[in-house]
């Protein structure tokens, strides 16, 4: 599963850095996947919604068993 998961995640990548930011695959635990956003994605306010409204409901649609999107420091 976490191939699957870096292959979308590699999808979903050029979006952020096309806005200074990035996100980097930390672990995959059962249905929860832990990333770490990066750039400018670590201190923007809008962060949370990127990380639940964004990569949470790609992978959710595109990797079977994904259930939640977490971010780490």
């Amino acid at each position: 599963m976490k191939e699957k998961v870096q292959a979308e995640m590699d999808k979903i990548r050029p979006m952020l850095q096309a806005d200074g930011g990035d996100v980097e695959l930390v672990a995959v635990e059962g249905g929860l996947v832990k990333v770490r956003l990066k750039g400018a994605c670590a201190g923007c306010p809008m962060s949370q919604m990127t990380l639940k409204n964004g990569i949470e409901r790609i992978l959710k649609e595109r990797v079977p068993g994904v259930e939640s999107v977490e971010n780490v420091a």
